[in-house]
């Protein structure tokens, strides 16, 4: 025979905890630090007018505003990192997607996206290039993750 199984200790725990309209992470910082403000721009141009092009791009991936939760912030680093794309000729893209490791592969197709959101004057184009360079080097999992993430920039 079955053992009875009345058992209510399952109803005690508080489902309500798991709705996602109220699901926080754990690791988001409630504060804006200093690194969660993006890429000084003074910093970026004056890379960018020394022709250090990659020197550019890395601080602008390692500086990305993803905890931050002002908008404006985003905005202005998202334009920062397209000014940056746009910066490098063709030939040189594929040699400064293979130098960058996973992590900032993978911020360099957030950087993308975003840029797609609200393109510009001539940036599809750029944005189309540094895309296919950066598929092929993060492949489709670069792109699964981004798309998946929480977090934004």
């Amino acid at each position: 025979m079955a053992k009875n199984t009345g058992s209510s200790k399952f109803r005690k725990v508080d489902v309500d905890q798991y709705d996602e309209d109220k699901y926080v992470d754990e690791n988001e910082a409630d504060v804006d630090s200093a690194d969660s403000q993006g890429a000084n721009d003074a910093e970026v141009n004056t890379l960018l007018a020394q022709g250090k092009n990659l020197d550019a791009l890395k601080l602008v991936l390692t500086c990305a505003p993803v905890a931050s939760k002002n908008q404006a912030v985003k905005d202005r680093a998202t334009n920062t990192a397209v000014r940056v794309l746009s910066s490098f000729k063709t030939a040189e893209i594929d040699k400064a997607v293979k130098s960058l490791d996973a992590r900032n592969v993978d911020m360099l197709m957030k950087y993308i996206y975003r840029g797609f959101e609200f393109p510009t004057d001539g940036s599809s184009a750029v944005l189309l290039t540094w895309h296919e360079k950066t598929f092929a080097v993060g492949g489709s999992g670069s792109i699964i993750r981004v798309l998946t993430d929480r977090k934004r920039v």
